[in-house]
């Protein structure tokens, strides 16, 4: 992950990642959830479990440029399937790809497994 981002933003530009990750995530469960209670068919199961599989990726922050792409992959997807809101699918597709070309942010899993350490050295 070191090498796709360059650093892990924090102040504003972290918040902002931390914002569109969460409302990202949380849309993708609730919108799984619900089209998994209405829904029986396999296709659309596995569908929907990717999306909340994502949603949750999404909002701990674990490998952001991955979940994203997933995120991308799922909504084309629902979008070719005949969705009936195809605006909140193309909305949660370019969100998946932003959030996988900007990353995750400072707030995440990402940037504390994989983010830049400090070291410090001691002074003699």
């Amino acid at each position: 992950m070191q090498r796709l981002f360059s650093m892990f933003p924090n102040g504003w530009p972290g918040r902002a990642l931390l914002l569109l990750r969460l409302v990202a995530g949380f849309i993708l469960i609730g919108h799984g959830i619900t089209i998994l209670l209405a829904q029986n068919r396999l296709d659309v199961i596995a569908q929907q479990s990717l999306a909340i599989a994502a949603g949750i990726f999404l909002i701990v922050g674990l490998w952001t440029p991955i979940t994203g792409l997933v995120v991308v992959i799922v909504e084309v997807w629902s979008a070719f399937s005949g969705v009936e809101h195809l605006h909140s699918a193309v909305l949660l597709g370019t969100l998946g790809a932003a959030l996988a070309m900007l990353g995750p942010g400072v707030r995440s899993i990402d940037a504390r497994l994989f983010g830049r350490k400090r070291l410090d050295i001691p002074d003699r």
